[in-house]
């Protein structure tokens, strides 16, 4: 690849962050990572200072929805050092969502050091306190100006970084949604895609206004089986083991997933992958053998559900939550150096 040129800002912002009040995904570090794709290659790789872009009103992206993100965080270690969890999956899986979307794929090394010189660069930014973190957001958009229908042939692909509190710090509320659906078989689901989110928005603003924190999403068809939760995969503990919905199409295969799985196992849990049913949901916690549900995810590491609503009534699941704030303790500690990293997934940024 080509060595990535570094122009850095002249006027930091960083004392501008107070590191105890950090607002969401509002406040921005000092640079940004640039890559263009331009006649079946990706050219230019660059960090600059952190600046608007500008934008034709003919942006394909604009108007045909090519545009696909990730979702990541950079840690400290007791050393000051910053650690990325997992980046080679993020690439994977950015590259996944870019073939299903006619895009083209990001040489996975562009990815990497892109994102390790721009952690680097931005480190100062990375808040200290436990539970917080430095939220990293890789994202690529179709910037040809052409409107008509077909793949584009120039892209972005941009990385920027947002220091980022903890994101639910009580139990949560979901409401179980059986008008509109995130997702079908065939269709974008399994994709990262922006828009798979804007046709989360208008049924979340109506979970929220009924006292909800998030849509518990269920299958297009038959609106009977339990996918995932608006930003997140679920697991539900039943009679003293795990099972989380299968992927199948129309499920994002999550990171922070396939680790929670891995460390349930490695803790001596039976988990489970296979369809679940809300009805199975609702008679086991009629019965008493729901005993845990939460939610994973980037962002939200991992929530604790309090209860499900439905159209007929409420679905109680727990008051506590021990396995799920075990693993989630395991899961911080590694990403901090805390705790030993047994299965290698933290890399370090040198």
């Amino acid at each position: 690849m080509e060595t990535i040129k570094i122009t850095k800002t002249k006027h930091s912002k960083l004392s501008e962050l107070d590191f105890d009040n950090i607002p969401l995904g509002k406040i921005f570090t000092d640079h940004m990572f640039i890559c263009d794709y331009e006649n079946r290659s990706w050219i230019n790789p660059r960090i600059v200072p952190m600046q608007n872009i500008a934008t034709h009103p003919a942006t394909m992206a604009l108007h045909y929805g090519q545009a696909i993100f990730e979702g990541m965080k950079a840690t400290l270690n007791a050393a000051g050092e910053p650690l990325l969890f997992r980046p080679e999956k993020n690439a994977a899986r950015l590259n996944t969502s870019a073939v299903r979307m006619g895009m083209p794929e990001l040489p996975e090394e562009i990815f990497a050091e892109g994102l390790k010189q721009l952690v680097s660069l931005d480190r100062e930014w990375i808040p200290k306190k436990k539970g917080s973190a430095m939220y990293l957001r890789p994202f690529m958009y179709a910037d040809e100006h052409f409107i008509g229908m077909r793949a584009a042939t120039t892209y972005k692909f941009i990385i920027i970084c947002s220091p980022a509190g903890p994101y639910f710090s009580e139990r949560i509320k979901l409401f179980a949604e059986k008008k509109y659906i995130r997702a079908a078989h065939g269709g974008t689901g399994e994709a990262k895609a922006a828009g798979n989110y804007a046709a989360a928005i208008l049924p979340t603003e109506k979970a929220k206004a009924k006292g909800y924190n998030q849509v518990l999403w269920l299958d297009a068809a038959e609106h009977k089986y339990i996918e995932e939760v608006g930003t997140m995969n679920i697991f539900f503990k039943i009679n003293g083991k795990f099972i989380t919905p299968k992927r199948d199409g129309s499920i994002l295969d999550g990171i922070t997933r396939m680790s929670v799985i891995d460390l349930l196992r490695h803790k001596g849990f039976e988990v489970t992958e296979r369809p679940i049913t809300l009805d199975e949901i609702k008679e086991a916690s009629e019965n008493g053998t729901l005993e845990e549900a939460f939610g994973t995810g980037t962002a939200v590491g991992i929530a604790y559900i309090q209860e499900i609503g439905t159209d007929e009534g409420t679905i109680h699941v727990s008051d506590d939550s021990p396995v799920a704030k075990e693993v989630n303790d395991t899961l911080n500690a590694i990403k901090i150096g805390e705790s030993e990293d047994v299965f290698g997934w933290m890399v370090p940024v040198s």
